[in-house]
C-alpha cells in the first residue's frame, strides 16, 4: 500500500531491517554483559580460586568463546556460500540495496569496537586499579577479551567479505582504508597477550598511560582513520 502511495516500490533498493536487528541483538547481548558483571562481580568474581568462581566467571567464558565462534562461522560461511558469482550484471538497484546491507554491517561493527574499546576497557582499567588480579580470566577480562572483542571481529570480517563479494567496486580491487579498519581493531587481541604478559612479569600498576597499553590505543585509531577513508 505505502509502495502505490509512492509510486515506487523502495524495497528494491533499501531495507534496513538486517541493520535494526543486527544492532539491536548487540545492544541486547551488551546489556546482559553489564548486567552479569553488576550481579556477579563483587560476590563472585574476586577470588579466582573459589568453585564459584569456576562455574560464574568460567561458565560466562565457556559460554562467550562457544557463542562467538558459532556466530563467526555461520556469518563468514553464509557470506562465502551465498556470494554472487555474477557481478558484472547487478542490477543497479540491487547493487544500492547492498549497499544498505554493507552499511548495516559497519554500523554494527563500529557499535561493536565502541563499545569494546569505550565502554569494556575503561572499566577493565578501573576494575583493576581497585582489584588486584589473581588470574587473567578476571570478570571484567572475560567479557572484554573474550566476549566484545570477538564479536566485534566477527563484524569486521563480515564487513569486509561481504563488500569483496556483493559489491563491484570492492570486489575489483583492495579497499586499503576498509582493510585498516577491520584489521587494526582485530589486532587488539593479540595485543592482548602482550598486555597479560607485561602486567604479569614486568609491572602490576593499572595506569592508563601504561606503554603496555599503547598498542590498544594504536590499532584502535587504525579503525577511526580507516573507516573515515573508506
Amino acid at each position: 500500500m505505502a509502495s502505490q502511495e509512492r509510486g515506487y516500490d523502495i524495497s528494491q533498493w533499501y531495507d534496513s531491517r538486517p541493520a535494526k536487528i543486527g544492532w539491536f541483538a548487540m545492544l541486547a547481548i551488551g546489556v546482559f554483559w553489564v548486567v552479569y558483571q553488576r550481579t556477579f562481580g563483587y560476590s563472585h568474581g574476586l577470588d579466582s580460586m573459589t568453585p564459584e568462581f569456576d562455574s560464574v566467571w568460567m561458565g560466562l567464558w565457556r559460554f562467550n568463546i562457544v557463542a562467538n565462534a558459532i556466530f563467526f562461522a555461520v556469518s563468514v560461511g553464509w557470506i562465502w556460500v551465498t556470494r554472487d558469482r555474477n557481478l558484472a550484471n547487478l542490477d543497479p538497484k540491487l547493487e544500492l540495496k547492498r549497499y544498505f546491507y554493507f552499511m548495516g554491517w559497519l554500523v554494527c561493527y563500529i557499535w561493536g569496537v565502541y563499545y569494546a574499546g569505550s565502554y569494556t576497557l575503561e572499566q577493565d582499567a578501573a576494575w583493576h586499579q581497585v582489584i588486584i588480579r589473581d588470574t587473567s580470566f578476571t570478570a571484567s577480562h572475560i567479557v572484554a577479551f573474550y566476549g566484545t572483542f570477538p564479536l566485534y571481529i566477527t563484524c569486521g570480517v563480515s564487513s569486509y567479505l561481504y563488500a569483496q563479494t556483493r559489491l563491484p567496486l570492492y570486489n575489483q580491487a583492495t579497499s586499503f582504508p576498509l582493510v585498516a579498519a577491520v584489521v587494526g581493531p582485530m589486532f587488539i587481541l593479540p595485543n592482548v597477550g602482550l598486555n597479560e604478559w607485561g602486567h604479569a612479569f614486568w609491572f602490576v600498576d593499572e595506569l592508563f598511560a601504561a606503554p603496555l597499553h599503547w598498542g590498544f590505543v594504536t590499532l584502535g585509531w587504525c579503525g577511526l582513520f580507516g573507516a573515515a577513508g573508506g
